[in-house]
């Protein structure tokens, strides 16, 4: 991604130091926030620092690799499971994060070297992925189409690219005419906050909605295709992504809108038979409760937007099944979602 003339990833890696873009601050504020530990990496995954299913996992790969350098300082071998456990508690829904860990604690038991190769590999890879990502489901994009989105699945939710973004960018590229509803995504606003502030980089026209007017323009026929990410797939295709997806997929099912989940192999998980398995991360009620953004001065407060006593709950995930979603993008093509169609994917 190119932020004011300037080439970023959103994640990477120098010496011990894990730097990654501020996804808390955006659009307002473009800040590199810097983790000199594992559990300074930690902390940016729990609290969104960072995000996205591809981001999270680059993030949770170097985290592992910090400890692993931390463990020779402190010469202390168990500190390297504590470690472990500590990264994979941050976000139990994204599989990605998992899938990364286990390869660089796998790769740092050869050496802290191979940790770090580790690492990096699996930073170049997500990039190599969404962009293969992109290639194909631009293939699916005619011109003058108009495309809704739900969350981010941009640049920032993977290294570089993304992915349910990363078919439009290519779109982009290929002189396709587009335009781009983009789902709030409350309560923490990825769409209204990071998908705008990204097409808006890219001169990508579009629109913010409120979640609740999806259905309207779907009945409208204003959409002519839906594009999410995912945070975990399961063995028969039934995918966890951010609350609101399911509702979207049932609605675009209704207008008969062709509905796509964009996502690279490193989100399948083939030991989770269906979406019932997987675990639903349950978030802290004040991301609902309130609202961050610039006062008059331009730093960033927080104010109620709720009734203030009032409880609330906030799952972060939902899970859409396979019967619903249209096709998988990958970077190995697009895929039917079913059992047998995810099995090849790792023929």
């Amino acid at each position: 991604m190119h932020v004011n003339g300037k080439h970023y990833r959103t994640v990477w890696m120098e010496g011990s130091t894990v730097f990654m873009i501020d996804q808390t601050l955006l659009p307002f504020q473009f800040q590199i926030f810097e983790a000199v530990t594992h559990n300074e990496t930690c902390f940016a995954i729990k609290n969104m620092i960072i995000r996205g299913a591809g981001a999270i996992g680059s993030a949770a790969a170097f985290a592992m690799a910090q400890a692993y350098m931390e463990a020779k300082l402190m010469n202390d071998k168990d500190h390297i499971a504590k470690a472990k456990e500590e990264i994979e508690a941050t976000r139990p829904t994204a599989y990605n994060l998992f899938y990364a860990v286990n390869r660089v604690f796998e790769a740092g038991k050869e050496s802290i070297g191979y940790a770090i190769l580790e690492a990096q590999k699996i930073a170049d890879e997500n990039i190599a992925s969404s962009k293969k990502i992109g290639e194909y489901g631009n293939e699916l994009i005619e011109d003058g189409f108009r495309i809704q989105t739900h969350c981010n699945a941009g640049w920032l939710g993977f290294v570089d690219y993304g992915s349910a973004l990363s078919p439009i960018y290519m779109a982009k590229e290929a002189g396709k005419k587009l335009y781009v509803y983009v789902d709030e995504t409350r309560p923490r606003g990825q769409g209204a906050k990071l998908t705008a502030w990204e097409l808006k980089n890219e001169n990508i026209p579009h629109v913010i909605i409120s979640d609740n007017a999806g259905a309207y323009y779907m009945s409208q026929g204003e959409i002519d295709m839906m594009i999410v990410g995912a945070d975990r797939i399961a063995a028969n295709g039934d995918v966890a992504n951010k609350i609101g997806t399911l509702e979207k997929a049932i609605v675009a099912e209704k207008y008969n809108i062709p509905f796509y989940v964009a996502a690279p192999l490193s989100t399948f998980d083939m030991n989770c038979p269906s979406g019932k398995e997987i675990p639903v991360e349950q978030r802290d009620i004040q991301e609902i409760l309130l609202q961050d953004g610039p006062d008059a001065s331009g730093k960033i407060t927080r104010i109620w937007v709720c009734n203030p006593g009032s409880e609330a709950l906030n799952p972060a995930f939902d899970i859409t099944p396979a019967d619903l979603i249209t096709g998988i993008i990958t970077e190995k093509g697009i895929i039917q979602p079913n059992a047998e169609s995810v099995k090849n994917l790792f023929v």
